[in-house]
């Protein structure tokens, strides 16, 4: 849907006059965004979980969120990945009050997306937009349902774009809105004046209430369209790998490579056996382009190196020796390597237990031992643990990892233990 333009004279001195394009309606030429909303707005849902049992005496926890039907056909919704984290039960509700229960087809903790799919006939979905498009101050909508208070809309522009530094180890390309998102947003949509998907609302940088400082950002459409391709034909996300250690482009490099700007990545390190050393990359390159478009940075090539499919042949121009060379490459596959992983204590029977890892949300925030596997219906089930649940302390004792965990609780029960559960913080007693 394009959305109809109007020209407006807009005063700027008692001498002067400048010409902006602005929404507007047919009916009685008033300013609005109301032609974007009315087609926006019911392609957004609101998304409540409920995340398991209970520890302890505390109740099961439930969260809500917010999601985008991209594909109303196939029933597909996306939204964060940490809004269905761990999720027992999902449940889609639509702008017509229509309820269902979601199905989870896969979700990137490095991209923080995810993707459900409902069971739902006449849905509405928003077509995604070229978010390599969008400028700095150029004007979005942000909905969600913040608070609970569904399918609300807010107004802004584009702050500023390429924002990263929130997802430890993620791979991040935020674009930052001055659209006021609060709790309750995360995986709404974040739509252009012709009423296109840009971006998903994920994070917020908060004031101590919780609540909008002006600071919003959400994951660019073009890194979601990949990240949910994948998720429908894996399940998960095959990481691509070039086989490259990376940096920044700085003022010196500028000079002793000969460049014409700051935009690139430089090549520190080539590693063994990897597709960058088939293809004959070396150190002391300068990435600059990848396929058609040009390298931003070390970052950019990062992200959309990983996003790349394994096998995909690309092809990349380096400046080498202050000359541009092309080089064609096929990006190899990012292998995971499982953690060792150890058996806890009897007292816990049914868990399994190990040091945090890296691919864990809460890694760098919180120290303790990750719960990584429980078995329904155990002992541990029982007491409510569930897999991705961090212990920080028995009996009042913080515990760094999977070892002083198990020293702590070597003198049996009953002990108290202290977990974290994404924002939330529980303890319970085990006998």
């Amino acid at each position: 849907m394009r959305l109809a333009m109007k020209t407006v004279a807009v005063g700027v001195t008692s001498a002067a006059l400048i010409a902006i394009s602005l929404p507007s309606v047919a009916h009685d030429g008033k300013l609005t965004f109301a032609p974007v909303l009315a087609e926006a707005i019911p392609a957004v849902v609101s998304i409540q979980v409920e995340q398991g049992a209970r520890i302890g005496p505390w109740p099961n926890r439930g969260s809500a969120g917010s999601g985008v039907i991209i594909d109303a056909r196939k029933g597909h919704v996306v939204t964060n990945h940490h809004v269905i984290d761990r999720a027992e039960k999902i449940t889609v509700t639509l702008n017509d009050r229509r309820s269902f229960e979601a199905e989870l087809i896969g979700s990137d903790p490095d991209t923080d997306i995810g993707l459900l799919k409902i069971a739902a006939d006449n849905l509405q979905a928003l077509p995604l937009g070229d978010s390599d498009e969008l400028a700095v101050g150029d004007l979005v909508v942000a909905i969600g349902n913040p608070f609970g208070l569904s399918q609300t809309a807010t107004s802004g522009i584009v702050s500023a774009l390429g924002r990263s530094g929130f997802i430890r180890g993620g791979y991040e390309d935020f674009i930052q809105t001055d659209a006021s998102i609060n709790p309750g947003n995360s995986g709404g949509a974040l739509v252009d004046l012709e009423g296109r998907l840009v971006g998903v609302n994920t994070v917020i940088v908060s004031q101590r209430s919780g609540g909008s400082a002006g600071l919003g950002f959400a994951v660019p459409t073009n890194i979601v369209r990949a990240v949910t391709d994948q998720l429908v034909e894996h399940g998960t996300v095959h990481r691509g790998r070039l086989g490259v250690l990376i940096g920044d482009v700085t003022p010196d490099a500028i000079e002793k490579y000969g460049l014409e700007s700051d935009k690139g990545a430089v090549v520190d390190r080539v590693l063994p056996d990897s597709a960058a050393e088939a293809a004959g990359i070396e150190p002391e390159d300068v990435i600059v382009r990848l396929d058609d478009e040009d390298v931003v940075n070390m970052q950019d090539l990062r992200n959309r190196i990983a996003l790349a499919s394994a096998g995909q042949d690309v092809e990349l121009v380096v400046i080498r020796g202050g000359k541009r060379r092309i080089i064609e490459a096929t990006i190899g596959r990012v292998i995971q390597v499982d953690t060792p992983r150890s058996v806890p204590a009897p007292t816990v029977a049914g868990a399994k237990f190990g040091d945090l890892s890296r691919q864990h949300r809460l890694f760098g925030r919180v120290d303790g031992a990750e719960v990584v596997e429980v078995d329904r219906g155990s002992r541990a089930w029982e007491l409510g643990l569930r897999s991705g649940d961090v212990i920080t302390a028995v009996n009042g004792r913080r515990v760094g990892s999977v070892g002083e965990f198990e020293r702590a609780v070597a003198e049996g029960t009953p002990y108290t233990i202290q977990l974290q559960r994404g924002n939330w913080q529980m303890s319970g007693v085990v006998r």
